[in-house]
């Protein structure tokens, strides 16, 4: 107990110690909110479901040690942490891509890497195939392919998600429509990493039908995280830095 009093005071001074700022833009209707913090590229962070840019990257320190040596703008996603929660199905899914193309309009950047986890991961992944001149780099934490037409699809679009939750079932949902054609994926001439923990179910579910359509992507395997853990490890935030570094010079 007297451990986990600790890590949580030193997570919330963390917090109040962040330089990051604050702010919101109109994404079509939506207030989405983001911070920035650092100096140098940009690079926009993607959190996961039920999460928020809070959670997934500033509490694991993540935000800080990147803008050591970039600008890093963390966005909550509609539905997310600070950001507005529409409930309509069609306003998820494809539209959350879209909020990261008028994020970068808004701060009237035309490039940025993307870094995405688990739901932030698909959402890269979407956007790679809708906008790519908008990506200088990419890398999908915690996430994989999800295949058009597959099991998997048709499950996130039948998950009923749970009314009065933090996040709208419409959210939930509209995972399903994040995904992507074989043909789209195998377009991608954005450099990509994937990172994921040794032992998340997604590595199998995910990661391993796109090391089998994209062998060209370098895969990274975090040892002994699991899903939810593997934001915090030292290793992830290693892999982090050294995508970034790989990636800045391309294109």
């Amino acid at each position: 107990m007297k451990r986990i009093c600790l890590a949580l005071a030193i997570l919330t001074a963390h917090l109040l110690a962040s330089p990051a700022t604050g702010a919101e833009f109109d994404s079509n209707g939506i207030k989405l909110h983001y911070t920035i913090e650092g100096k140098g590229e940009p690079v926009v962070l993607i959190h996961g479901l039920h999460s928020s840019a809070q959670l997934n990257w500033q509490l694991p320190g993540i935000t800080t040690a990147l803008a050591k040596d970039h600008q890093v703008i963390a966005l909550d996603c509609r539905g997310h942490g600070q950001s507005g929660k529409p409930t309509a199905d069609e306003q998820y899914g494809e539209a959350m891509a879209e909020d990261v193309v008028r994020l970068l309009d808004h701060l009237k950047l035309q490039q940025a890497h993307v870094i995405g986890y688990s739901m932030g991961g698909m959402i890269t992944l979407k956007l790679l195939v809708k906008h790519p001149e908008r990506v200088k780099s990419a890398v999908l934490g915690g996430m994989g392919w999800l295949k058009t037409g597959g099991v998997l699809q048709q499950t996130w679009e039948r998950m009923p998600g749970r009314e009065g939750a933090a996040v709208p079932p419409a959210c939930v949902r509209g995972l399903g429509r994040l995904a992507v054609t074989e043909t789209e994926l195998k377009a991608v001439r954005v450099p990509v990493t994937v990172i994921v923990g040794e032992r998340d179910p997604v590595r199998r579910l995910y990661v391993e039908p796109l090391q089998g359509a994209r062998p060209d992507w370098p895969v990274r395997i975090i040892a002994g995280a699991g899903h939810l853990n593997c934001i915090a490890k030292p290793e992830f935030q290693a892999e982090l830095r050294k995508a970034l570094g790989s990636g800045a010079g391309s294109r």
